[in-house]
């Protein structure tokens, strides 16, 4: 017993050491860190030290070098908080996202940003455009699609009037938990949560809740708080929200489909150099005739580009007038895709590049 106490102590003490020069090594890194933001300043650069593709670059670099144990999901979380903490003590960023604290969108801008951010809260995606633009934040993050119920329409609308970029993407995972203070499902008599997230619930619901109503509100944090200060209220949120407010989850995982992931987009002033691994985000639109989406893509299908997504929206200047969000993987630095683009500003009535960004880790 004595010789495995021995290997134990000597083990700690190790850990012990190996602790103190990982200290010594992030310090020395922040201090490095610093040295650059020094550099640049006397060189008259000035405002936003941040840079996504120096970032993407970085993390990349970590994950393709990681020999383990460690998993390359969680090393990359790692040194993302490493950098949130060196970019905070050059700049701390202002980061506007859809609140209450609790949403998936606050999620969405700690895992882009880490926790050395100075995270603002919004009522709205309108708030969020609208703190970026005045300049009382350095970013914006904002829901844009889900995998189970499409698009937001909301956030696709409100680039037709910003000059906002889009500067960045994230994807995450969405598990939805039914929380609450009451210990019974019996209990319930109404259920709170964002439109997406009863509609990403609803077989879930229709089996366990048929009868109970279902009250749409501007966030799933906020459906949270909600339910807190509510006798017989429940809410669709995440476990986030469930802790901020001191709730309960009944019952985990309820989302429709073992897959169910939310893209958000970052929002800033200026477009990030290539990486490599880009996407190009555009909206355009023609006169309403035959065959007219058809030649506005012909380009991207001639050059051999890769279209994602794409998605109809209202135009808002005529009845039955439609623009189009296009997603397209490249730079629009790229000179295949810049010629693409060209061609299709000959044949458009409307052509604006919303931004060309690293493309969302995986």
């Amino acid at each position: 017993m004595s010789d495995e106490k021995n290997r134990l102590e000597e083990v700690r003490q190790r850990i012990d050491t190996l602790d103190d020069e990982i200290l010594r090594l992030v310090n020395a890194r922040a201090e490095a860190a610093g040295e650059v933001a020094r550099i640049k300043r006397d060189t008259g650069e000035a405002g936003d030290f941040y840079r996504p593709s120096r970032e993407v670059a970085v993390l990349k670099r970590i994950r393709a070098a990681n020999p383990g144990p460690l998993p390359d999901g969680d090393i990359v979380r790692l040194f993302r908080e490493i950098m949130s903490s060196c970019l905070a003590l050059q700049q701390p960023l202002a980061v506007a996202f859809l609140g209450p604290e609790g949403t998936y969108t606050q999620e969405a801008a700690l895992k882009h940003f880490g926790h050395g951010m100075n995270a603002l809260s919004q009522e709205g995606i309108d708030a969020v455009f609208r703190e970026v633009e005045a300049g009382n934040a350095d970013y914006g993050v904002v829901p844009v699609e889900n995998s189970t119920e499409g698009v937001v329409s909301h956030t696709l609308d409100r680039f037709l009037t910003s000059h906002l970029k889009i500067v960045g993407e994230v994807e995450l995972p969405v598990r939805h938990n039914l929380v609450s203070r009451e210990e019974r499902l019996e209990s319930i008599t109404r259920v709170y949560s964002h439109q997406q997230g009863l509609a990403q619930c609803r077989a879930w619901l229709d089996s366990h809740l048929p009868r109970i109503e279902r009250v749409p509100v501007s966030s799933t944090a906020e459906a949270a708080r909600l339910a807190a200060g509510e006798p017989g209220a429940a809410a669709v949120a995440s476990d986030a929200a469930a802790e901020r407010y001191e709730l309960d989850v009944l019952y985990p995982n309820i989302q429709d489909g073992a897959v169910n992931t939310t893209r958000f987009l970052v929002l800033g002033h200026n477009t990030p150099p290539a990486t490599g691994e880009d996407k190009t985000s555009i909206v355009i639109s023609r006169s309403n005739q035959p065959g007219g989406l058809a030649g506005l893509l012909a380009p991207l299908a001639r050059y051999g580009l890769n279209m994602s997504r794409i998605e109809s929206r209202p135009s808002r200047q005529g009845m039955w007038e439609y623009v189009f969000f296009v997603d397209i993987l490249g730079h629009a630095d790229d000179p295949t895709l810049k010629r693409a683009l060209d061609e299709i500003q000959q044949l458009a009535s409307l052509l604006k590049v919303l931004g060309s960004y690293p493309r969302a880790a995986h």
